[in-house]
This record gives structure tokens, sequence and C-alpha cells, in this order.
């Protein structure tokens, strides 16, 4: 935990008792309903946290913005950005019922009350974002496409409207696949454990 505050130093006491919360209810939710890998569990806050807290290193959300998390898993990066945007509105998505079961639990034991969760696939998606954020789920190509239907026309913050994507790797094929003004951000210029040295965070404009 204390790696959060190291890098977000102006954390408020409610913020930093969430963020500190966490680790004893992903640890208990884990061993029930696993949606951390086992080995992954112990790198909770620079494999998880932090890493999901990347996109707010490019991205200050202003309040009621909405934004929703495709493919939430067990609610990264939606559950640390709720803590971290308390005047933000965002909306939790996934198609496997326990993983949304296990949202469900963190949220309210969190208290969050700016989370909503919906298990459902993304085609299902009717409302409308002003961003969609993700965490690898699928190529970015595929991403985009599923995002654009859901992206607000009406903007409310510096960066236009579009998907903020959390992904690793080679990322020059797959970002050429996608037309359109885009934004490719190491998050090594902004964390400097190893495990960022190939972890970047992708905005499309959409």
């Amino acid at each position: 935990m204390e790696l959060i505050r190291h890098y977000f130093p102006t954390l408020s006491a409610e913020q930093y008792e969430r963020f500190v919360a966490l680790d004893a209810l992903y640890h208990d939710w884990n061993a029930k309903i696993n949606v951390i890998s086992r080995k992954d569990i112990d790198n909770l806050y620079e494999h998880h946290v932090l890493h999901s807290l990347g996109i707010a290193e490019i991205i200050n959300f202003r309040p009621e913005t909405r934004v929703m998390d495709l493919g939430t898993g067990g609610g990264f990066p939606g559950i640390p950005l709720a803590i971290m945007f308390p005047e933000v509105q965002f909306h939790l998505v996934d198609s496997i019922g326990k993983k949304i079961r296990v949202c469900n639990e963190v949220i309210a034991a969190l208290g969050l009350t700016n989370v909503t969760t919906q298990h459902a696939r993304a085609e299902e998606i009717k409302q409308r974002f002003d961003f969609v954020v993700s965490r690898a789920v699928m190529p970015l190509a595929d991403l985009v496409k599923i995002s654009r239907k859901m992206i607000d026309k009406t903007q409310h913050n510096a960066l236009p409207n579009g998907l903020i994507a959390l992904k690793g790797g080679e990322l020059e094929h797959e970002a050429a696949a996608v037309k359109g003004e885009k934004l490719i951000t190491p998050l090594s210029d902004f964390f400097t454990e190893e495990y960022f040295e190939t972890k970047k965070v992708v905005y499309v404009q959409l």
C-alpha cells in the first residue's frame, strides 16, 4: 500500500483507508472465487491497483464524467479508479457472473457509491459513456470497434471522449490497425518498478 501513497501522496484519509482495505478484501474473496491468479495475489498493489491507476496519470477525470470498465474481471481498473475519482461515475461490466459478484462485494465493503455493475456482454450495453476503460481483454482494434457505439458525443474533459486501454508488450502492429487520433504512453514514464517496463496506456479518440 505504501507503493500507492508513494506515487499518489495527496490521497485523502478516506481514499487511503479504502486502498488499504483492498488487500484483505481481495485475499478473502480470491480464496473463494479466483479473480486474480493465485501466484499474483501477493502482488495486488503493484500488478493490479497501481497498474489500474496508470490511467490516472494520463487523465484527471472531471466530476460527473461517466466511465465504463469493459471486461472488469475482479474490478480492475474500475475499482481503484473509483476510489481515486469519487465524483466520477463508473460502470463495471463483465460477461462472467461470479466476477461481478466479487466486484459487488468489494464495492459494498468499501462503501463506494459511485460504482454500478452489470453482468453482460459488451454487445448488450445500451448506455453511453464519456470513456471506456479496459485492461487488455482483447486486441485494440476489437476494443475500438465495440467501444465506439458506447461513446457519448458531449465532451466534459480536457481529453476528448474515447477508449483508454492498459496494454502490454509490443503495440506498434496492433495500434497501426486502428485509425484516428491515438496516444501511447509507457507506464515506465511514471512508475519505476520493473513490472511496468513493457506496460502502456493507450488512448484512442472515438
